[in-house]
């Protein structure tokens, strides 16, 4: 396996992928895709540097095919978005860009989105987790953040027992009481950023796109 570094990855799960998934990915990005993926991204002419997980849902053809950049794994311990990232650290990058983890099955979207706390604390780089709706970044220390005056935020946190305090937010998180998963949804910005201060937790939030 190379061991040069690629600063920007993007891996492509096996959901729904975002319209337009080509003009999304940048020339420079190293494009990883999990096995379920890998037949509709061919047909879409997306470009493919890797195809990882156990090889159960690509047809034998094309796994013969595309054997030169097959990556198999049959660990069941982990699913094939999981088996995506920990091969994406193998080229050290700085950021990942994730499509194509929500949609079709809502179990599915759950647990890719219950990971990517579990991805920060491991990897400490950026992560985004993009949909046609908007991106879920986790974090795991207090910022700032970049947004835009109307854009639609919400938060969650993994402990029941974090407080967070906010500026920026139209509805401020200071008295929030994290104990579902919906008390800190549906808020809104009010300048072209927001902070978070908050400490030992780790916090996804949703930044909705632009309508």
């Amino acid at each position: 396996m190379s061991l040069i570094q690629h600063n920007n990855i993007t891996i492509i799960a096996d959901g729904q992928l975002p319209n337009m998934i080509r003009d999304l990915i940048n020339p420079d990005e190293y494009v990883i895709c999990c096995d379920g993926a890998a037949k509709s991204l061919i047909e879409e002419r997306v470009k493919i540097d890797a195809i990882v997980g156990d090889m159960d849902s690509l047809d034998p053809k094309l796994q013969e095919k595309f054997s030169s950049i097959i990556h198999k794994s049959d660990c069941q311990e982990s699913n094939d978005l999981t088996k995506a990232l920990y091969f994406a650290l193998n080229f050290h990058p700085q950021r990942v860009r994730i499509y194509g983890a929500s949609g079709k099955r809502e179990d599915h979207t759950i647990g890719n989105i219950s990971l990517l706390c579990m991805y920060k604390r491991l990897s400490n780089i950026d992560i985004e987790m993009i949909t046609d709706y908007g991106t879920f970044i986790p974090v795991t220390n207090s910022g700032k953040f970049n947004s835009f005056k109307g854009q639609q935020i919400s938060i969650f946190s993994l402990s029941p027992n974090v407080k967070i305090l906010s500026t920026n937010l139209k509805y401020p998180l200071d008295s929030v009481v994290f104990d579902a998963w919906w008390k800190g949804t549906l808020n809104e910005c009010t300048s072209d950023y927001f902070t978070l201060e908050f400490s030992d937790s780790d916090v996804l939030i949703f930044f909705a796109s632009k309508q």
